[in-house]
Parts: structure tokens; C-alpha cells; sequence
């Protein structure tokens, strides 16, 4: 990774990346450009996908690490980490995260084998990631369910259920993860919740999980084609790229959202640069995205999160690409906290801002972003960083995950049915439909479908709270 002053990197002589290995970026390469065909095969695209994750966490890991279960001791792979690797990987008794926590110091996996475990790896950043998020709790539910395959049916719908609304809980600003868990209880419905036959339930949740996983990686390799197809072309000079957090695999699953169209790109030969915006209070972008950059080989910086409106002023952003955690009917957009300003700042400078996110990360039930639940934080998270107190001990902190960017800042919104353009309201409405005729799925299985197995929010979950984005016409004096 490049050093010292930010106007003194050589970016635009494709420097600033640690090397990768030839089979390392071979991997990437594999992943980054290959999307299953049709939805017809998805078990077997799905268990091949296990099957590429399984072997990446073996080539990185060794075969020799043995791994811990959540809240017990893991096995760190000797030394720094290599390679480029999904978040999650599983079987038929046990889901396996990367302990993001641990990034870039170590990599190490931490094991679930219960939707209560995996809820609380996911309140406690173990994994992250609004379309990662969906995925592990879709697998998390399917594991459930089968442990309790045994179990009598009012048993088992009591523990599903009680599953489900503890994962649905676990961070209330990421529709993904309450989309994957009406999606995971709408086939528990339709299975029958009281079926004597527990096998037939388990077997049930367990293929839509896996559907869940197929149709993420396909939409996300979908998503990065396209906007990468469309990605401007500076005259002599490498594209210069600013992110925000952390949208590669870590974070998506197989693939990755902005990273995954910065992937197609730099592996089709483009040259381009990133700049990486450290992200702060947790630091996902220079613990985590310049960690999948380096692995992959793509030239990157890493900047202050308030270094980006000098880079900006200064001509050496040419498209900014953030992530969703939620994207509202109208396009307004729920990201992590920081979104909002560097929103503001390509507006000043009339730079694109695209936002990229599948489908599923759109909640058509919003009708703008005033409604978005914006998770708040412990203050622990701003007023240390790594175990260190940076602020006196008399100081408190606010801490706000995600801020919401209203519509009229964002350039494109970048989706698995191509690149939208405004108005979003029936962009996107156009967009959902088009997935839909696509999978040829019954709209149950798709974003704002049917809501019988939603559960209410619980009253139970004390570690976090949600206060609401400020409505449209307060947008204007600053994110929540």
C-alpha cells in the first residue's frame, strides 16, 4: 500500500498495491468474471460455490487449522494473511465466517451451528455486510432447522421463529437480512410450519438457502458486468475510483458489489486506481477493501475519510462507487455513516456518484428514505480504536452506522438489471419487474413480495437501538 502524503502517490503509475500470486489471482479472476446462466441448476451452482469457497479457506487457512466454535478459540493461519477469500462457507452442520474483527492483522474463522449464534457473530461484526448479512442468516435458519428435524412441531416453529426474529434484530438497517428471513419463513410456510415430517422442513429451508446464496452470487456477477460496461473512460490516464466501507466478497458472498465492478474492471485490463477511504469508526475500508485489493492485485491509496473533498478539488476522483445497506422506492439510499457527505462532495464537484447494490437491497415498501431505521452503535466504537482510548475519559460519543443519501445525489444506481438512471421511482419499479420475469419466480421470492411470515420486531434486543432518518426536507442540514 502506498505511503505518505496523499497529492505524492503514485496512482496513476499503478503503484500503491502489495503483489499477488499467480494462483491467487487466477482465483479472483475465475470468480470475478464467471455467472451461473440460468436459476434452473441452482443446486448444483450452489454446492459448486461451497465447493470454490471451501477450497479458496483451505488454500489460505491449511488443511491443518482447526476451527472453534463462536465465542471459543480459532485458529489463526500462521503469519499475515494471503489470498482472497468469501465471508462465509458451510456444510451440513456448521457455518464457517471469516472473523472480520481480526482483518488485516489475521485471518481466522470463527464456527456457528445455530441462527442464535449466528446472530450474535453478526451484532458483533464478526461478519458484515448487508448482502452477506442475508445470505448467513438464510443459511443460519436452514441449520436450525435442521437440528430440530426431530423435534414435535410446535417445538420447532417456536425455536424457527424465535430464530428468525433474533436474526431480523441483529441489524435492523440492512433490508437484506430481514428480506432473506421472510423469505427463509415464507417456505417454512408454504412447507407447512406444524409438518410432522421434520426432515421435509429441514430439506425445505435448507434448498432455499441455498437458492438464497445461488441467485446473490448471480446477481452480483450480473451487477458488476454491467457497471463495469459502463464505467467512464479518462483519455491517457488510469480511472481514478473512490470507495466508501467495504463491498467486495467480504461483505457480498462469491462477489462484491462496487468491488466486484472494480474487479471486472481491472481484470478485463483497465487501468484505474482506487481510493480507499479509511472508513472510520471501525475502519472497513482500511482494514478490509484495501486488504481484497491488495490480495487481487489492483492498484490502490489509502485516504482519511476527509481527505476526499481535497482529492475531489483537485481533479483525482473520476467516479466515486458506494454500496446499500437499504435503497428506498425512490432511490433514496441508506449506506455507512460518511456516505452522505462524500454524496454531497461529488455533487459539489460534479463528479458521478453510483450507488451498487442488488435488487434485494431495495425496500419498495418505503416510499421514500425518511422511514430507514439508522442503527446506533455503542459509543465504545468512536472513542477507541483497537483497545486505545483516542478521546478523554469525561467524553461521550455518538455513533450512527449508516446515513441516508437522498436521491437527488446519486448519478446511477447499479443493479443486477443493468445501470438506472433518475427517476428512480420507476427505474427501479421497471428493474424489479424485469427480475422477475428473468427468474421467473413467484413474487414471493422476490423483493417486496408477499409479507405473510414477517414477524414484529423484538423488544428483547437491548444491545442496539434505531432511531429514524431525518425526513426529505431536513436532509439538507446533515445526515443523522
Amino acid at each position: 500500500m502506498a505511503s505518505g502524503p496523499a497529492e505524492q502517490q503514485p496512482s496513476r503509475a499503478g503503484q500503491g498495491s502489495a503483489p499477488s500470486s499467480v494462483p491467487r489471482r487466477h482465483f479472483f479472476r475465475a470468480l470475478a468474471g464467471e455467472v451461473a446462466q440460468t436459476a434452473a441448476a441452482v443446486a448444483a451452482a450452489a454446492a459448486s460455490l461451497q465447493r470454490s469457497s471451501a477450497e479458496a479457506a483451505a488454500a489460505v487457512l491449511g488443511e491443518s487449522g482447526d476451527v472453534g466454535a463462536y465465542g471459543g478459540p480459532t485458529s489463526p493461519a500462521a503469519g499475515a494473511p494471503l489470498g482472497f477469500r468469501s465471508a462465509f462457507r458451510w456444510d451440513d452442520d456448521r457455518l464457517v465466517l471469516v472473523d472480520q474483527r481480526a482483518l488485516p492483522d489475521e485471518l481466522r474463522e470463527v464456527t456457528v451451528t445455530t441462527a442464535t449464534e449466528a446472530a450474535q457473530a453478526i451484532r458483533d461484526m464478526v461478519v458484515r455486510g448487508a448482502p452477506a448479512l442475508g445470505q448467513v442468516a438464510a443459511i443460519a435458519l436452514a441449520l436450525t432447522a435442521r437440528r430440530m428435524a426431530t423435534a414435535r412441531p410446535y417445538a420447532r416453529r417456536a425455536t424457527i421463529r424465535g430464530s428468525a426474529n433474533a436474526l431480523r434484530n441483529a441489524r435492523p438497517t440492512a433490508v437484506n437480512l430481514g428480506w432473506a428471513v421472510d423469505r427463509m419463513l415464507r417456505r417454512y410456510a408454504a412447507v407447512g410450519e406444524l409438518n410432522e415430517d421434520g426432515e421435509a422442513v429441514a430439506a425445505a429451508l435448507w434448498a432455499e438457502a441455498e437458492a438464497i446464496v445461488f441467485e446473490a452470487s448471480d446477481d452480483h456477477g450480473r451487477l458488476a458486468e454491467a457497471g463495469a460496461a459502463e464505467l467512464p473512460v479518462p483519455e491517457g490516464r488510469p480511472l481514478e475510483i473512490l470507495t466508501h466501507c467495504n463491498t467486495g466478497p467480504l461483505a457480498c458472498g462469491q462477489f462484491g458489489t462496487a468491488l466486484g465492478i472494480v474487479a471486472v474492471a481491472h481484470h478485463a485490463g483497465r487501468p484505474l486506481h482506487v481510493w480507499v477511504d479509511e472508513t472510520r469508526p471501525l475502519l472497513q475500508g482500511a482494514r478490509l477493501t484495501a486488504w481484497e485489493l491488495a490480495s487481487a492485485g489492483v492498484p490502490h491509496t489509502l485516504i482519511a475519510d476527509g481527505a476526499a473533498g481535497h482529492l475531489m478539488a483537485r481533479g483525482r476522483v473520476d467516479i466515486v462507487l458506494v454500496g446499500a445497506d437499504r435503497i428506498a422506492a425512490n432511490g433514496d439510499t441508506a449506506n455507512k455513516i460518511g456516505t452522505y457527505s462524500l454524496a454531497v462532495l461529488a455533487a459539489r464537484h460534479e463528479i458521478p456518484f453510483w450507488v451498487c447494490a442488488p435488487l434485494s437491497s431495495v425496500d419498495p415498501d418505503l416510499p421514500d428514505g425518511s422511514a430507514i431505521p439508522i442503527e446506533e452503535r455503542s459509543a465504545a466504537e468512536v472513542l477507541f480504536v483497537r483497545g486505545q482510548r483516542i478521546a478523554p475519559a469525561v467524553t461521550t460519543a455518538h455513533n450512527p452506522a449508516f446515513d441516508v443519501t437522498p436521491a437527488e445525489l446519486v448519478t446511477a444506481i447499479v443493479t443486477e438489471e443493468g445501470v438506472l438512471r433518475p427517476p428512480f421511482g420507476p427505474a427501479i419499479a421497471a428493474a424489479l419487474e424485469r427480475r422477475r420475469r428473468r427468474r421467473g419466480a413467484a413474487s414471493d421470492h422476490e423483493p417486496g413480495g408477499s409479507e405473510r411470515g414477517r414477524l414484529e420486531p423484538s423488544e428483547a434486543e437491548p444491545t442496539i437501538t434505531a432511531t429514524t432518518a431525518r425526513s426529505s426536507a431536513d436532509r439538507t442540514g446533515g445526515a443523522a
